[in-house]
């Protein structure tokens, strides 16, 4: 039976007490909270270590205390005094650590030596890392390269990125799916198209510059709250910030800075959001639809009266491309429909357009509200579009910024973390390292998922991360999981992941980016890089967990050394001795990013890897940037909600975790307290459906294709988002998404868009 929940508006700000108590919380719970206390004053700053969580920019000079409430959590999460070792593992068989939720999983400590899974027992055993090494590469030399998958998470350093990709391509595949393929893929599909570029245009600086800011999908003050502070600058200036989003998201409405003495005493909170536009799951589409053919109709107003154009018409005759089927297209969408799709009203809309006609430099801050649906691509494309109708691409003070989730997502697609071998320099890896590098497309996250169902897949690797609760589709994927002939876990913690295994399956513990990497030329640094594209330099500052750990590198070239042949160009033990010496490989093998890298990773503030659209150079086949037209307002054209049992679910986190890591059971800036076990709901749609708060319910996949999908056992919880629309946890409602359901030409899972219907419990 689920816990009971309970639920109270909460009515604080974000930051303030309410953030210094949950961090109090976690430093008692986690143990060692002075020295974690201690540790989080070098967090994100200079010749200190990286968050381990959000991927937000650090700024140079950083902040007396530069991290967050979930940052901290993070790093207390990672130093905590608990310990998984053998004799924990002895007492617990698999089947009943299966039993326990994900949160015990990882609150039980951190793994402390290599472990393989005996089949007779049914426990994790300690092995020696050679022999689980030779084991490994035996079992690898015996399966075809195409059906082993080497997934990363967001975790992994540059370094141990770069040399996990060539340990992949060596072996003869391009299977490198990562979480970006869940998350910003959409990104990575349609900023190519449109600009050029694969990510963001935005620096910190432009935060300085702007006079509006528009914000799409994203929630701020759970994903990525250190960039309240630069939001509250930016309020406290007069700038409008104008924020969409289909749930109220209270953290995002008042902040109070936790570092102005001021503010904490007299609790002056400072609003953040201007105005809050709560539209429809996927209305966004629409909604900027909506924006952009008023600016076209005020323009060409204004141009006949002989006042001065709204658009930017020397950027736009200079710079782009498409201009005139966008614009065209954007007429043919009638009012009527733009305010039944987006939810909002024409007037709202006029107002959002007012603000951004008379503002010269814009931000578009977006986040996952955007890429999760089957028009994920085409919606940020639509935000693209927005923007260049007013030149905001390309000078200070304004850009698109996705907002990146894991802290090294963007980097480790940097140096080729990807399934697509078009934008992997492969010519140049191939003479490098002597060896003619596999062609052929991999697979990306979703296609992996159904390899592996399909049984095509044999193996998975996991350099972090924890696929089996992440993935769309759990009631197939799960069995067929346990039919792979290995998986292997590079990790830190326990989770579902690792409980649901192989045939053969290893425990892989590495060090945390936070304790110090002792190597034979020293202690060592690794590099990640932000959501701004700056590459800062970590190094970390705590002992091992425990003295049998490895790093990332070192296990990755213990594997590669058992599993590959010896390669007179690569010597794998001299690179784990030196990561100056993998940089210098990175740099060989793109010098326009990563020229001189050892050196400049170490500026104050780190250093930004080119971005050509910055500069208003696209690099895309018109040689412009592009305006792309709206076929459509539907963000998912395959979602009916013409049933009024049918709502559309929207899977969401809450500032109690971290992608599939739970801190905790409360949802403060929701209100939720005690569970995670819930659906949030529209009032008039309980009343609607019969339904009263407190009622359990089971949520089932309104969709035909011959599977049933349900999550049960759900208490309902009346909230603030609109009719038609409810709302849920992630990862816990990812059994109702079927895999099928993804964005068209990124393939990542449409989470935010979910059809469902609702069935009381007796």
């Amino acid at each position: 039976m689920a816990k009971k929940v309970a639920h109270a508006d909460y009515h604080g700000p974000s930051g303030g007490w309410g953030s210094v108590r949950a961090l109090g919380a976690i430093l008692r719970r986690e143990g060692n909270a002075g020295s974690t206390a201690l540790a989080l004053r070098r967090q994100n700053k200079h010749g200190g270590f990286m968050c381990v969580s959000c991927a937000w920019a650090k700024p140079s000079p950083p902040h007396v205390f530069e991290f967050c409430e979930n940052g901290a959590k993070a790093t207390a999460w990672d130093l905590t005094s608990e310990r998984i070792d053998p004799a924990f593992l002895q007492r617990h068989s698999v089947t009943e650590l299966e039993a326990l939720p994900d949160h015990d999983l990882e609150q039980a400590g951190r793994l402390t030596e290599p472990m393989r899974w005996n089949p007779v027992t049914d426990r994790y055993e300690p092995v020696a890392w050679e022999e689980a090494f030779r084991h490994i590469g035996q079992e690898l030399k015996a399966l075809s390269p195409d059906s082993v998958v080497f997934y990363a998470s967001g975790r992994p350093s540059n370094e141990a990125a770069y040399m996990y990709q060539l340990l992949a391509r060596l072996y003869g595949t391009n299977n490198l799916p990562d979480s970006s393929n869940m998350c910003h893929e959409s990104t990575s599909v349609a900023l190519p198209k449109s600009l050029g570029v694969p990510v963001g245009t935005v620096t910190l600086e432009d935060f300085e510059k702007a006079d509006c800011i528009l914000i799409f999908g994203q929630n701020t003050a759970s994903n990525s709250p250190r960039m309240l502070h630069q939001l509250d600058e930016a309020a406290r200036r007069g700038v409008p910030i104008i924020n969409f989003n289909p749930l109220r998201e209270r953290g995002l409405e008042r902040f109070i800075n936790p570092q102005n003495p001021a503010q904490m005493v007299a609790t002056g909170s400072k609003r953040i959001a201007s105005e809050d536009h709560r539209l429809r799951a996927g209305g966004d589409m629409a909604a900027m639809v909506g924006i952009c053919r008023l600016l076209l109709d005020w323009d060409e107003e204004a141009r006949q009266r002989g006042e001065a154009p709204l658009l930017d018409w020397a950027f736009i005759r200079a710079h782009t491309h498409g201009f005139e089927a966008f614009a065209d297209a954007v007429r043919r969408h009638d009012w009527a429909a733009i305010e039944r799709r987006s939810g909002l009203t024409r007037g709202a809309l006029e107002g959002v357009a007012r603000h951004y006609a008379a503002a010269r430099n814009t931000l578009g801050i977006y986040g996952m509200g955007l890429t999760q649906h089957r028009m994920g691509v085409e919606t940020v494309q639509m935000l693209v579009s927005l923007l260049l109708l007013r030149g905001n691409i390309g000078r200070a003070g304004a850009g698109i910024c996705p907002v990146r989730g894991h802290s090294n997502v963007q980097g480790q697609r940097a140096v080729w973390i990807t399934e697509k071998p078009e934008l992997v320099p492969l010519h140049r890896l191939g003479e490098m390292f002597g060896f003619d590098p596999p062609r052929k497309k991999g697979l990306d996250s979703v296609e992996a998922a159904g390899k592996v169902i399909s049984g095509e897949v044999r193996a998975v690797f996991q350099l972090g991360g924890n696929l089996v609760r992440s993935l769309p589709e759990r009631r197939l994927l799960e069995p067929a999981w346990r039919r792979l002939r290995m998986t292997v876990m590079v990790t830190t913690k326990l989770n579902r992941s690792h409980l649901v295994h192989g045939e053969i399956a290893y425990l892989l513990p590495c060090l945390s980016r936070i304790e110090i990497d002792r190597q034979a030329s020293g202690p060592q640094t690794v590099s990640m890089e932000d959501s701004t594209s700056c590459i800062h330099a970590s190094r970390g500052i705590r002992e091992p967990a425990s003295p049998h750990l490895r790093s990332e590198p070192a296990i990755i070239a213990g594997i590669a050394k058992a599993a590959l042949p010896s390669n007179p160009r690569l010597d794998w033990n001299a690179w784990v001795g030196n990561y100056d010496l993998v940089r210098q490989a990175i740099a060989a093998t793109y010098p326009e990013w990563y020229a001189d890298y050892s050196r400049r990773m170490w500026e104050p503030g780190g250093f930004h890897r080119a971005n050509p659209a910055r500069e208003r150079e696209w690099r895309t086949e018109t040689g412009r940037a592009n305006f792309v037209a709206p076929e459509s307002l539907e963000a998912d054209p395959d979602v009916r909600i013409a049933d009024g049992e049918v709502l559309n679910l929207i899977t969401v986190r809450s500032n109690d975790q971290f992608n599939t890591t739970i801190y905790g059971y409360d949802d403060r800036f929701r209100g939720i307290h005690g569970s995670r076990d819930v659906v949030m709901m529209n009032p008039e749609d309980m009343q609607r459906l019969g339904l009263q708060a407190t009622d359990r319910v089971t949520l089932i996949a309104a969709v035909q294709d011959g599977v049933h999908r349900d999550v049960q056992d759900l208490q309902v919880v009346p909230f603030e988002l609109p009719a038609g629309c409810a709302a849920g946890y992630y990862p816990e409602c990812n059994p109702l998404l079927p895999l099928w359901h993804h964005a068209k030409e990124s393939h990542v899972p449409a989470a935010k868009s979910i059809p469902v219907r609702v069935v009381r419990q007796a």
